[in-house]
């Protein structure tokens, strides 16, 4: 990625494009003290300022002394101390305005993606382009604004963007009041957000040319490296959480008090554990031994502490143990990137960009492209989040998923259909793309869209003579021959949409077949809506020629 330069605009906030994402990846804060010449005048009220930062470890109150080379000097209790801008908000009538630029268009929402991803997104799309980026910082953290230069820098300027980062909900107010141009939201907008903005004359907000599924959160629940336990059922888990269980010899572990890592409830990442591990009843009260400000904090706390429990995202195991998750009927994921994409993994969440439909603002548009692009995987991984790109992995006869399938009884009509699956298996590889449906339909979710134009552009780098099927699967509900015919169905209407997607046949000589098996080898429980959500699918496996 190139970069021109950063500047402040006599405020504060992250200068982050270049290294690494706020709260993903936070730098060490450097505070030093300095023998500053004070006089009687600078010790005035109207000097008296609050430096902020985002993570709550820096709060910090006296006069303010200079803005100087992306310092604030301020007089404080302890002495006269410098602190950096881009580490903290200067709150008071004494800090410096803000002078951004006009933006061409302005971005913003989910801190988690405006300071986690935007940075990152902006310098690949510069990168892109073949410009450089400045980066201006903004008095509250985690708003800052970009401009890109063509020509490496020495051309013209060929957009500017602001990003503000909030909640996701400030992502739809701004939408609604025709403040942003894009929003960003770490979950699906609501039926009442979407139905407001669409009374506002703003469209269908979940239509694919409005809602932009960008990529994937997970989360992870890691131990000390040294606790020999690997997996925890979601119930083992609730006990933990709740209480119920202290100690992680009840769990297959040592004689161990457990220490539980809890996250503020605000926070996305606690949403999305009690999601998960409480269902509808919601997060339950229980044990607090540490509550992290933010996911560094609470992988720190899990190194140094044998008997510690915690959960981060997805780019936060840094050498803790992460903990495979195991289903109540007994289907095991691990937290790997695969199992995330397929979406099969328990604790994850989908990264959205939304904008209006009646705002055809063509910077926000190219900058969405390029986002929705390939080309974007890398920022994305950089940042920590999981891109939507295609992955392939092998099946094999002896995988755990064919030894779990061998494993169940059926009558012999069942039988046969797993006997083909795991013929299939020892053959072709499976693909990260996989397409959901709505209960007892063949009507696709809303991430499909993305992922077929995907696969059909990874189709296209197969070799010839290769073979790529379309697998139709359903959940257990109704009869098990009425299951096997939709799972079918499933299978022919995406290798349709494919097809359409590729112009007819694939060009290279490849060949496209679908074909369904029911209800067998379930993902995930067919006892709750999400699992049986899961299991209503059809995925892609591929041989080669």
């Amino acid at each position: 990625m190139k970069f021109m330069k950063q500047t402040n605009t006599g405020s504060a906030g992250p200068a982050r494009v270049a290294s690494a994402t706020s709260k993903f990846g936070r730098l060490m804060l450097g505070v030093a003290a300095v023998a500053v010449s004070m006089s009687a005048a600078a010790q005035a009220q109207d000097r008296k300022v609050l430096l902020l930062s985002s993570d709550g470890t820096i709060n910090i109150q006296g006069d303010l002394i200079s803005v100087s080379d992306g310092y604030y000097l301020l007089q404080t209790a302890l002495g006269d101390l410098r602190i950096g801008q881009d580490r903290v908000s200067c709150q008071g009538a004494a800090c410096p305005k803000s002078e951004t630029a006009d933006a061409d268009a302005i971005i913003g929402g989910s801190d988690v993606i405006a300071e986690g991803l935007m940075p990152l997104l902006l310098g690949g799309f510069a990168s892109a382009k073949g410009a450089e980026v400045t980066v201006e910082n903004e008095q509250t953290v985690g708003n800052f604004s970009a401009t890109l230069v063509g020509d490496e820098g020495y051309g013209d300027t060929l957009g500017a963007y602001r990003v503000t980062s909030g909640e996701t909900s400030d992502a739809f107010a701004g939408l609604l009041a025709n403040d942003y141009q894009i929003g960003l939201a770490s979950r699906r907008i609501s039926p009442d957000e979407a139905q407001s903005l669409k009374g506002a004359g703003a469209g269908n907000m979940i239509d694919p040319s409005q809602e932009h599924i960008i990529a994937v959160d997970s989360l992870v629940t890691i131990v000390n490296p040294s606790n020999p336990v690997s997996e925890l059922t979601l119930e083992q888990l609730s006990d933990v959480y709740s209480g119920r269980v202290t100690n992680w010899s009840a769990l297959g572990g040592p004689d161990l008090a457990i220490q539980v890592v809890r996250h503020s409830e605000n926070s996305g990442a606690a949403g999305v554990f009690n999601n998960t591990v409480f269902g509808s009843q919601g997060p339950v009260a229980g044990p607090r031994e540490f509550e992290a400000s933010d996911n560094v904090e609470a992988a720190i706390f899990v190194s140094e502490n044998p008997g510690a429990i915690a959960y981060v995202g997805h780019a936060f195991k840094r050498g803790q143990k992460p903990l495979s998750l195991v289903s109540e009927c007994g289907i095991g994921t691990t937290p790997d990137v695969f199992s995330v994409k397929t979406e099969e993994y328990a604790m994850f969440r989908r990264l959205y960009m939304y904008q209006r439909a009646d705002d055809q603002n063509p910077q926000a548009e190219e900058f969405l492209q390029f986002v929705k692009s390939d080309d974007a995987s890398i920022a994305i991984q950089q940042a920590g989040f999981i891109d939507l790109s295609v992955e392939r992995v092998a099946q094999g006869s002896q995988s755990p998923r064919a030894l779990r399938l061998a494993g169940l009884t059926s009558d012999s009509f069942e039988q046969d259909i797993v006997t083909e699956v795991l013929a299939q298996f020892a053959t072709h590889d499976r693909l990260s793309s996989t397409f959901r449906f709505r209960t007892g339909s063949a009507r696709l979710d809303p991430r499909a869209e993305i992922d077929l134009e995907r696969l059909a552009a990874y189709i296209e780098t197969l070799p010839a003579g290769s073979e790529v099927m379309l697998v139709g699967f359903a959940d257990s509900v109704g009869a098990f021959e009425p299951n096997l015919a939709l799972s079918t169905t499933r299978a022919q209407h995406v290798a349709a949409r494919l097809a359409e997607i590729m112009g007819g046949a694939p060009a290279n000589g490849v060949t496209l077949n679908a074909v369904g098996y029911g209800e067998v080898a379930p993902v995930a429980c067919n006892t709750s809506e999400s699992g049986r959500t899961i299991n209503r699918r059809v995925e892609t496996w591929v041989k080669n020629g």
